[in-house]
């Protein structure tokens, strides 16, 4: 039987798709019986206007495993945003999961017993994309929830590598606020 995972945390940047379609899932992991699990049930119960609270699908019935709660970073409020973030990124949420049981960075005993809340940020750009490829947003924001769950379950970036390298990172927004250009 594996460990007991109480909580873990990752995310993950994906971008390289055309404008728009980056990927950028925080991710909360840990036993239905925890606080990860509290958490869950209260944001499922707890809806609000412009940030509904789903859980990640493969199909309109088919709820994945481990169960998983997509949490909107930006305020839903046009309908073309409200399907793409609930049709395509929630199915590619849906397979991210999934891939991450079929990878071995969940392990598959414990499908029944986690739960993941996924913060989602899809650019508001994609309401208006009159040439969106919902193929290619489909593909990052999968990668990109496979990914956060990989680092989570593995506690990267350690802390380790966090200290040696620490002066040699810099946030990108505060960097083009140095440039001049924010």
């Amino acid at each position: 039987m594996s460990e007991r995972i109480v909580m873990r945390v990752g995310e993950a940047l994906v971008a390289g798709g055309p404008a728009g379609t980056a990927a950028e899932p925080e991710v909360v992991i840990g036993e239905l019986d925890g606080p990860v699990g509290s958490a869950f049930a209260n944001l499922i119960g707890d809806q609000s206007k412009g940030h509904s609270k789903v859980l990640a699908i493969m199909n309109t019935d088919i709820m994945v495993r481990p169960a998983t709660l997509m949490v909107s970073k930006v305020t839903v409020n046009k309908e073309r945003y409200t399907n793409i973030l609930m049709g395509t990124v929630q199915g590619a949420i849906a397979n991210g999961v999934l891939d991450s049981v079929r990878s071995g960075d969940i392990p598959k005993e414990k499908a029944n017993d986690l739960g993941i809340i996924v913060s989602v940020w899809l650019n508001p750009l994609v309401a208006t994309a009159d040439d969106l490829d919902h193929k290619i947003l489909f593909d990052i924001h999968r990668k990109a929830t496979a990914e956060a769950i990989r680092k989570a379950m593995n506690h990267e970036p350690d802390i380790d590598w966090l200290l040696e390298n620490q002066d040699d990172i810099v946030h990108k927004y505060y960097q083009m606020g140095l440039d001049g250009k924010i």
